[in-house]
């Protein structure tokens, strides 16, 4: 018996516009009402009929793509490859963004099965969501972009974190810093993992030791890279460089740093992942790794394409090479750098 939209909003204890509602991504409807008819969907399986949208020909022109900070300059690059290399190939996107909140993910997820959208390409929220495992069952194809996942086998493009953050440490140290701060995201996404594991393997080669005190670790926000900047700069023997994990915790960062009336570099150098518009403005120049952002969602179009003609190929990862660019904030200027 096929489960309606009226037995969704009985399961649940709502009104059927409400089922609609969330089920279309629509605003103004409270995370507890949310959260119930999202648990009604998966209990009753529900999937929605659209009559309206019901030509093959219809669906399989749109992708899913699926977000985790759309204010974050990095996906809206990200973005934009996806949408011009999706419209060479005649094909439409449909863009959700889940703010770093895995039950929202789940849910805009649910609506990709839904609307049988012919792919999805997904920045994941975490390294691990049933969700993901459900897009598969559903015979959706996906391709994870920028980070990974691990509760499920899809194609994925990302960049080699472990060693383009390897490189930057290793640079702040060759411009003799001993006492490198590390300012990084979560390390339940596998960039903030990998970028950490960077960070540390710079130090083991040089024989630095890991000073916990100079890590810190946090949601990849501007407000969250402001504070970590802060509780390192306020430490009794502060670091005489800060490695930042992504372009908004180096905004927080920079922040930090001015606030404090510290000079970059001779105060403080800064090296940092990602290189954006807006770093251009910043005096002196930032020390960057630059992602190939572009590429990224030009890449993750493609394997997707690709995967949407031959489901039963092996899964693929591509992993793209990031560029390091020296400049001003790191360079050495002073005669010598404290340990």
């Amino acid at each position: 018996m096929q489960v309606k939209i009226e037995d969704v909003a009985r399961q649940a204890a709502v009104s059927t516009a409400t089922v609609s509602r969330v089920l279309s991504g629509k605003p103004y409807v409270s995370d507890e009402l949310r959260t119930r008819v999202m648990d009604a969907v998966r209990e009753l399986n529900y999937r929605p009929s659209r009559v309206a949208r019901s030509l093959r020909v219809q669906r399989s022109s749109i992708l899913g793509l699926i977000v985790s900070d759309i204010q974050n300059p990095f996906f809206t690059s990200v973005v934009r490859a996806v949408e011009d290399t999706a419209y060479r190939h005649k094909h439409s996107v449909f863009l959700c963004n889940t703010d770093e909140d895995a039950e929202k993910e789940t849910m805009y997820i649910e609506l990709m099965i839904a609307e049988r959208v012919a792919g999805v390409i997904i920045s994941p929220t975490s390294s691990h969501n049933e969700a993901y495992e459900r897009l598969v069952e559903a015979g959706v194809p996906v391709v994870a972009i920028d980070r990974r996942v691990t509760n499920v086998q899809i194609d994925s493009v990302v960049v080699d974190n472990v060693d383009a953050s390897r490189n930057l440490v290793t640079h702040l140290i060759e411009q003799g810093h001993v006492r490198v701060g590390a300012v990084i995201g979560t390390t339940i996404h596998s960039t903030g993992e990998e970028r950490l594991r960077g960070y540390l393997e710079a130090l083991y080669t040089h024989g630095l030791s890991v000073r916990p005190e100079l890590i810190r670790i946090g949601m990849p926000k501007i407000a969250m890279g402001h504070a970590m900047t802060g509780e390192l700069l306020e430490l009794a023997d502060p670091p005489t460089a800060i490695f930042t994990g992504n372009n908004l915790l180096t905004i927080g960062a920079l922040r930090a740093i001015h606030e404090r009336g510290l000079r970059i570099p001779d105060d403080v150098a800064l090296a940092a992942f990602d290189e954006m518009d807006w770093m251009f403005f910043v005096k002196p120049a930032l020390t960057v790794v630059a992602q190939p952002t572009y590429d990224l969602g030009r890449t993750a179009v493609e394997l997707l394409l690709q995967r949407m003609g031959q489901t039963d190929q092996p899964c693929q990862e591509v992993v793209l090479t990031p560029t390091l660019l020296i400049r001003e904030s790191s360079m050495r200027r002073v005669a010598a750098v404290t340990a």
